[in-house]
């Protein structure tokens, strides 16, 4: 009679383990998807500097290709 309650017990507190291990894991998943959602916005953000940068630029050169068409 001593195996079966030995056995149940290791049972329970392996099942008890792998529930924690489980909350862990949990957590960890979501504070990696706050952070992978901060960086896809601070990505976002830079792309759009950039491409607020690049247009005068971009301006820029074209006005100059069409004064060397010009002359």
């Amino acid at each position: 009679m001593l195996w079966p309650m030995i056995a149940i017990a290791l049972g329970f507190l392996g099942i008890a383990v792998l529930g924690v291990l489980a909350v862990r894991v949990f957590i960890e998943v979501r504070r990696l998807a706050r952070q992978v959602g901060t960086a896809s916005e601070r990505i976002q953000r830079a792309a759009q500097d950039l491409e607020r940068a690049a247009v005068p630029l971009a301006s820029r050169m074209y006005e100059t290709g069409r004064d060397r068409v010009r002359d």
